[in-house]
């Protein structure tokens, strides 16, 4: 009535530079997402690809990860394939969302700006709100240190 029952996101946001073309870091992230998912978010115990073709705006993926000891299973579509610049997927069986946006800096650097919303939470957590946003800043900012690294390890030849 009032606002007051007005369900804001519980979201955290990290972002790196990355000594990488952005079209390369783009099709790592995007172009390549199911072979490397789970490279960067180790959680990531099982990914397929549900629909047919290459990664595109309306692909849709099932994945199972195991975060804390706790397992779930979720599918997610991609809604945002913008080459070279970001991926977005939004949970379809849980609200969720992750967009990763993508800027050249020079010819040989990027800087990736990751944002997780965690879009509702179960009434059952709620009382853990504080909690579950600081976990989500701590895997937000892993994220990006993770991608950094495989990037950037592949690129110089030591992947």
């Amino acid at each position: 009535m009032f606002g007051l029952l007005k369900e804001t996101p519980v979201s955290g946001k990290a972002s790196t530079l990355i000594q990488s073309p952005s079209e390369k870091l783009f099709d790592f992230i995007g172009t390549d997402l199911i072979v490397n998912y789970p490279r960067w978010s180790p959680e990531v115990k099982e990914l397929e690809k549900l629909t047919d073709g290459p990664i595109r705006e309306g692909t849709l993926c099932r994945q199972v990860r195991v975060d804390q000891g706790n397992r779930s299973e979720s599918t997610f579509k991609v809604n945002v394939f913008n080459s070279g610049t970001r991926i977005c997927f939004k949970g379809v069986s849980n609200p969720y969302r992750c967009d990763y946006v993508i800027e050249s800096v020079s010819e040989t650097s990027s800087r990736i700006t990751f944002i997780f919303e965690l879009l509702d939470l179960e009434m059952h957590i709620k009382p853990f709100e504080k909690l579950v946003r600081v976990a989500i800043q701590g895997g937000t900012e892993t994220t990006v240190k993770n991608i950094k690294k495989l990037i950037e390890a592949e690129l110089s030849g030591s992947a």
